[in-house]
């Protein structure tokens, strides 16, 4: 059985799908297994798959499950103690998987690791170093847009890993679970590295674990589609996981702060998903706070303990600069 297994998800990805596999061959990590999660596609990417990668695993899905399910599905059907997930849209440099695995293994308390994501698009800029959550609900990437300088090659602990590189343990996600399905497709990485946190698990930003990334290649930033679930899934990510009392403390900041991407986009842009997500979200709000119930039950760590992995308040024009300085489809 092989020690680690890298789910790549895909869902019409021929056009980048082989220089992302291509990659995984390349890796100088041993002992490792690709399973291809096909959600469906009509491109030709399961054919591909087959032809030009027969030793990696393909599991085809009659219809796009969203990265969420189709995620879990790839974990599910392996048993290894280490599980990657890597976008379809992106590549891996050749030591990105042993540098993930050195990090976590020396660390029993590390449930997942973060990638060095780089823009496809802008060589030497950042798309991710693991995700920021602050104590108005809102979660980011981290250092999204700066330039790769080089920093420090040590590894720095940061509040979750985004999905589309990273290394979880799985004796982590047996414990708090998988990627919430309801999610669809983004910030059920987020969703995770929340509930990882509250059950006291450890995450590690590896910035010798480098991969490039062309950013929402499939779900395009900016368009109506993904506008419309990053809205409801925020809705439902606080809902999940912020902990009580403090949630309610910190709700005017979370809806004034909220209310300004609203506005931002309907006035700047005349688009309505944002809004029409969140209502959405609302909507569904009961089994959110239905699923709330169990995973504050299961919360071993303090307030105190969780705040000092939340950032502070942001001010709201570095909120609005940060979306706009994405590529967009």
């Amino acid at each position: 059985m092989p020690r680690i297994s890298v789910i790549v998800l895909n869902w019409n990805g021929r056009a980048h799908l082989e220089r992302c596999l291509g990659s995984l061959q390349a890796q100088t990590c041993p002992d490792f297994e690709v399973v291809v999660v096909d959600n469906g596609s009509t491109d030709g990417s399961p054919e591909l798959v087959v032809q030009r990668f027969p030793a990696m695993r393909l599991i085809r899905q009659a219809t796009n499950l969203g990265f969420a399910a189709g995620s879990n599905a790839g974990v599910q059907a392996t048993s290894s103690e280490l599980v990657a997930t890597l976008n379809n849209d992106a590549w891996a440099e050749p030591a990105w998987l042993a540098e993930l695995v050195q990090a976590l293994e020396r660390r029993p308390q590390v449930g997942a690791c973060a990638s060095k994501m780089l823009l496809a698009s802008r060589p030497g800029t950042l798309d991710s170093a693991g995700i920021i959550a602050d104590r108005a609900g809102i979660t980011w990437n981290r250092r999204s847009g700066e330039p790769d300088t080089g920093q420090s090659a040590a590894p720095t602990e940061v509040f979750g890993a985004c999905a589309g590189a990273a290394l979880y343990r799985r004796a982590m996600l047996e414990d708090v679970g998988l990627f919430g399905e309801d999610f669809f497709c983004y910030l059920e990485d987020a969703d995770l590295a929340w509930r990882a946190r509250l059950r006291g698990w450890r995450c590690l930003y590896v910035p010798t674990a480098v991969v490039h990334h062309a950013h929402s290649a499939t779900g395009r930033e900016g368009s109506a589609f993904k506008n419309r679930l990053l809205g409801r899934n925020k809705v439902w990510l606080i809902a999940r996981n912020y902990p009580a009392p403090q949630v309610w403390l910190y709700l005017p900041a979370i809806i004034a702060y909220d209310a300004t991407t609203v506005a931002y986009h309907l006035l700047a842009r005349r688009d309505v998903s944002p809004l029409q997500g969140r209502v959405a979200g609302l909507r569904r709000l009961p089994r959110a706070l239905s699923q709330r119930k169990d995973i504050q039950a299961r919360r071993t760590v303090s307030w105190p303990e969780l705040a000092t992995h939340l950032s502070p308040l942001p001010n709201p024009l570095q909120v609005l600069r940060a979306h706009r300085g994405l590529p967009r489809g």
